[in-house]
């Protein structure tokens, strides 16, 4: 069954997007691309605005004073507590500088561009000092109120920008937090497919589906109730490590979250997400950069938990550079991944920082499990030292953008078998819309076939290591060499029609018969 309140939450969302395209892009020529920058970025005023103003308000009422609301105090009061709240929050807003305010008054505001610049500046510069600023830094970067996009004058900018503060004012989203969507991550990846063809998706960079991030989650964290890290090391808007606080709840996982996006929009979009999940600055450290070449997170391994779906089949360094092949991460394969193809660079790099009691679930592109050459010698490397757990096949369109039926590798340290299971769940799925998706219970089926670990005819299998690698398979891991595919064909009855066609046959004798009789009567007939 569809999850009703998800996809209601989610009409509503896209229709008030839908709303601000008609207005600022359809009407307004504004670039598509552009526009979902100023989505995002007023989203995120608007929440860190709420945010702040709500923490505020529930520390002022739980000491009894029922009728407080920052939003309605003196910036000059609200001053005394800049320090404390920087601390405890990370960030600073003045009352006069909150959403609410701001819009309220941005009809009237010649100035409004002006006036938004000055608010998120001051927003970014007060964790200036504090543990919090590389958290803050850069988030309002893409928001150019300024730009000539917006508009030829002032004033014109300023029309768009008071439409843009009305139509995010108006999503009927409630506390963030109580929201069955990842809002932000959906609004992001319906944005892209508003716009595909201007988003700059390149390489195979595709949003992960909430119930994609729930399978990986859970894949991972079989059997505990509380982890040391979680870790994604092509991050985008931070949606799996998102999806890991809310399984575990973030409490649980006890040194904070860690990943690394090269894509410097989305790397902002990532930190913007985890203050809107209301993860603490101290509990998360997102880096910008190229995970392959330059990853940022050494003093952070190993992780317990890693959870990923990097980009498909994208190009890399590889062996152009010769440092790469001497990389502890890469180096104990003895090969590169292809230079055209980097899917491999990923998983030995995921494999190099997980934890020896940790798991990673990682999306793959199907092609890695069967090609030739470097990827079937990293194949070998992993079966032979037994890090491959388990290899899903997930349904086809799980994904905008990618009609292809992807895969799930599990990768483990520590294995109590040499094994692999083989998982066939190309079928797990409902068709909502122009896309596939995973219900609850299609996750539950996986997962107990996971834990589970028996065959199951045309759904599991579990293969030995060595058959693998026999000559036969020659570290062969798609799933369809291994899980027979149900024959759905009509199933014949041969006995029952061999007996229908003995009836048939007696029948056909009968009315033989009966017609030489009628044949016979009427040459009498003639005869006389």
């Amino acid at each position: 069954m569809t999850d009703v309140k998800k996809e209601q939450e989610r009409a509503e969302l896209h229709k008030m997007i839908w709303n601000a395209a008609t207005d600022l892009v359809h009407a307004g020529g504004v670039d598509a691309w552009d526009f979902k920058q100023y989505v995002l970025g007023t989203m995120f005023y608007r929440y860190i605005s709420e945010n702040i103003t709500e923490y505020i308000n529930d520390g002022e009422r739980e000491a009894g004073n029922e009728s407080f609301d920052y939003a309605k105090m003196p910036d000059e009061e609200a001053e005394t507590a800049r320090d404390g709240l920087v601390k405890s929050k990370g960030f600073f807003m003045l009352p006069s500088e909150l959403f609410c305010n701001v819009r309220e008054r941005a009809a009237t505001d010649e100035n409004l561009n002006e006036t938004l610049e000055k608010v998120f500046k001051n927003i970014e510069s007060s964790a200036q000092g504090s543990e919090s600023e590389d958290d803050f830094k850069g988030l309002f970067a893409d928001f150019d109120v300024n730009s000539n996009k917006l508009g030829a004058t002032v004033a014109k900018r300023n029309e768009k920008l008071v439409k843009l503060l009305n139509t995010v004012a108006e999503m009927k989203l409630g506390k963030y937090q109580d929201n069955t969507i990842d809002a932000f991550g959906d609004a992001y990846e319906y944005l892209m497919s508003m716009y595909a063809s201007n988003a700059g998706k390149k390489g195979g960079e595709f949003f992960t589906p909430q119930e994609v991030s729930e399978l990986l989650t859970k894949l991972t964290i079989v059997g505990k109730t509380e982890v040391n890290k979680v870790y994604d090391p092509a991050c985008g808007s931070g949606s799996l490590l998102l999806k890991a606080a809310k399984i575990l709840g973030k409490d649980n996982i006890r040194q904070g979250f860690f990943g690394q996006e090269i894509n410097i929009t989305t790397y902002n979009l990532c930190r913007i997400n985890m203050f809107l999940h209301d993860i603490e600055p101290d509990k998360f450290d997102i880096a910008h950069g190229d995970t392959l070449i330059d990853p940022a997170h050494w003093d952070d391994e190993p992780f317990e938990v890693i959870v990923s779906n990097p980009p498909y089949s994208i190009p890399w360094a590889g062996d152009d550079n010769p440092i790469l092949i001497n990389d502890e991460r890469y180096s104990p394969a003895g090969i590169l991944a292809p230079k055209s193809k980097a899917d491999f660079a990923f998983i030995m790099h995921s494999l190099s920082w997980l934890a020896s009691n940790g798991t990673a679930a990682i999306v793959c592109f199907p092609g890695i499990m069967y090609r030739g050459g470097a990827e079937q010698k990293i194949r070998k490397y992993l079966i032979d030292n037994n890090k491959i757990d388990c290899i899903i096949q997930l349904p086809s369109n799980l994904f905008f953008g990618a009609s292809i039926a992807t895969c799930i590798m599990v990768l483990k340290h520590s294995k109590a078998t040499n094994d692999v299971i083989f998982i066939d769940a190309s079928n797990e799925f409902i068709k909502v819309t122009n896309n596939n998706k995973l219900t609850d219970d299609n996750i539950d089926r996986i997962l107990q076939s996971y834990i589970k670990r028996e065959n199951e005819e045309h759904f599991a299998k579990i293969v030995p290591n060595e058959i693998i690698g026999n000559d036969e398979h020659n570290y062969n891991l798609s799933v369809s060499t291994y899980v027979e595919q149900k024959d759905t064909r009509e199933k014949i009855d041969i006995v029952k029609l061999n007996a229908e066609l003995k009836e048939i046959v007696a029948r056909e004798q009968v009315l033989r018969e009966e017609i030489d009789k009628i044949i016979k009567e009427i040459e009498g007939e003639d005869e006389k």
